[in-house]
């Protein structure tokens, strides 16, 4: 789905505010998107200005978990900007369990 090159990440104030608000730390965020049984897919409903997409699967410490996030150019290379990230309740993940059975809990 996404087929690029990824340099790093995009945080200022206002993502990593939003995203610790929700408990998630920006080293656990950034420690999730090195995984690769996360599952992305893209975020239709919620920007008309950017392409936005939603990433699923657990953390290291294997809570299932969401990030919002977004691809964003900065000095010629490509980063990931989160956008909001959640730690998801059992039934909420296994929706996505049985809409997406390679994610494994």
């Amino acid at each position: 789905m996404i087929n690029v090159k990824i340099s790093g990440f995009d945080w200022d104030s206002g993502n990593k505010d939003k995203c610790q608000r929700h408990g998630v730390s920006q080293t656990v965020i950034e420690q999730f998107f090195k995984q690769e049984s996360i599952s992305l897919s893209r975020d239709k409903h919620h920007s008309q200005q950017e392409k936005r997409f939603l990433a699923i699967g657990h953390s290291q410490t294997k809570r299932s978990m969401v990030v919002a996030f977004t691809l964003r150019e900065k000095d010629g290379e490509v980063r990931i900007r989160p956008i909001s990230a959640r730690y998801m309740h059992a039934k909420e993940f296994k929706k996505y369990e049985k809409e997406n059975p390679h994610i494994q809990e």
